[in-house]
């Protein structure tokens, strides 16, 4: 790879989070910025300078003094204080500079920049896909970003050279590279995650209120419905926002989604149903494995494990010391005393097969799923 671009460059992380301090994780490990400066609460940017993810910081009061030192500025924040806060970097941002963002929808994002667009400064939004179930600047990961989709969705009127540079800095990040405008990237984002969060909703409250009924229905719950509505988990204040700015899209999908539903309803007894499985089978063995995603598909093993102290811990062991990470884990089945069985899901194939090879060589039984 060659040597990435904005190693000179000063580079401003607006809200050092769970993402603005992984970014500034990221760029110290490759030696990307002359100057990391973090913009964020006092007792945030402490946290995040004893980490080493920043060199140094000023709270949102003075966000400006930071901003116009900047020749990259990352805003990191949620989408509802991106928007509040653009119009400010924007007039504060130094000649030439670049602002870009973080956030999970686009479209709101992108006209608000457009809107307070200065000669000479470059809006490119963004949004990396990825995370996890913990937030904050302590959970930050400089490896974060590896194998993730990164859009980037430039304002009107930005030079491709931008562009170019800042993809290529993604890139340097470990991550896959698309550019789409923003209203694109806010209707595919409402078909493959923002409706599957709130199908998840859906149906988690459907069955929870049947069983309030019969005391039943959450005791059958199978491994098949705790797949399916694993993100019910998701808080909902970490959805507000995504949906208040990506409303109509997701509206749209939504009624479509309930038009397939109810030409699924009709054929639930005809053998024509099976054109829909097959059809739906091809298609899910088509999503990439090898990537994170808007859909991240975890490639699982099983593993039967006795019930005994420090069989987890032993397994991870044998994995980390392969250079293999555990990306899911669940424990499925265990009778006290004898042993379970443990799901594991690893974002590619290779590492799957590697796991198994490992797993069994120790005297695990261990099979793909």
């Amino acid at each position: 790879m060659n040597d990435p671009p904005f190693q000179n460059a000063t580079i401003a992380i607006v809200g050092v989070g769970l993402i603005g301090g992984s970014l500034g994780l990221a760029f110290k490990r490759l030696g990307i910025g002359r100057e990391i400066i973090g913009i964020s609460r006092a007792e945030t940017l402490t946290e995040a300078r004893a980490l080493n993810a920043i060199d140094t910081g000023c709270e949102y009061a003075a966000m400006d003094r930071g901003i116009k030192r900047a020749d990259l500025v990352f805003l990191c924040s949620p989408i509802s204080r991106i928007l509040a806060q653009l119009p400010a970097v924007m007039r504060a941002a130094s000649p030439g500079g670049i602002v870009t963002d973080v956030g999970s929808t686009k479209g709101a994002i992108v006209a608000c920049a457009e809107r307070a667009s200065r000669k000479g400064v470059h809006f490119v939004g963004g949004h990396p896909m990825a995370g996890s179930e913990k937030s904050g600047v302590g959970a930050s990961d400089p490896f974060l970003f590896e194998n993730a989709l990164y859009v980037l969705t430039p304002a009107s009127g930005v030079p491709n050279d931008i562009v170019d540079a800042l993809g290529a800095l993604v890139q340097n990040l470990g991550a896959r590279v698309m550019c789409m405008d923003a209203e694109t990237h806010d209707r595919v984002a409402a078909a493959v995650s923002h409706l599957p969060q709130l199908m998840a909703t859906a149906l988690v409250g459907l069955v929870g209120r049947r069983n309030e009924a019969d005391g039943l229905s959450l005791q059958m719950a199978a491994g098949g419905f705790r797949d399916l509505t694993r993100i019910a988990s998701s808080p909902y204040a970490m959805w507000r926002d995504i949906c208040a700015t990506n409303a109509g899209p997701i509206r749209e999908v939504i009624d479509a989604y309930l038009a397939a539903l109810a030409a699924l309803r009709e054929k639930v007894d005809s053998e024509t149903l099976a054109e829909n499985f097959d059809y739906a089978n091809r298609i899910r063995g088509g999503i990439p494995k090898d990537s994170k995603g808007f859909l991240h598909p975890l490639c699982e093993i099983l593993l039967v494990a006795e019930d005994k102290p420090g069989v987890i811990a032993d397994v991870a062991s044998r994995l980390s010391a392969e250079g293999i990470n555990i990306e899911d884990i669940e424990v499925l089945k265990v009778r006290e005393g004898e042993g379970g069985t443990i799901r594991m899901g690893f974002g590619r194939v290779a590492d799957a097969e590697r796991c198994v090879a490992i797993l069994r060589d120790a005297g695990y039984q261990a099979r793909l799923r």
